[in-house]
């Protein structure tokens, strides 16, 4: 403790520059996962339920061998796959430009 004492001003000075630094980087907020669970069940749900009614639809006007509602539905999930794979894929490539991933900082 042989240091010298900071002054008040200098003490208001580095309290300012932290916040300041706060305020430029806020870093990612906690809600972000559950807002991305939310965007990957709706990629994934749309299309499913889309899939159902138009093939309930094709079911009721094009009477055939197989049910257009079982395979439109199959072909609704796969493409909400695709759907969430891509904005997976996408979110992934903007936090490694951003900087956010720290698996790579050491």
């Amino acid at each position: 403790m042989t240091g010298r004492r900071s002054t008040p001003e200098e003490d208001i000075g580095r309290h300012a520059q932290r916040l300041q630094r706060a305020r430029d980087n806020p870093g990612t907020s906690p809600l972000r996962g559950l807002g991305a669970f939310g965007i990957i069940g709706w990629s994934v749900a749309v299309p499913t339920v889309a899939g159902a009614f138009l093939g309930m639809w094709l079911d009721h006007t094009l009477r055939q061998a197989f049910p257009w509602t079982i395979a439109l539905i199959l072909g609704g999930v796969t493409l909400g796959g695709f759907i969430a794979w891509a904005w997976v894929s996408k979110e992934r490539q903007n936090d490694s430009d951003d900087g956010g991933s720290d698996d790579d900082h050491s």
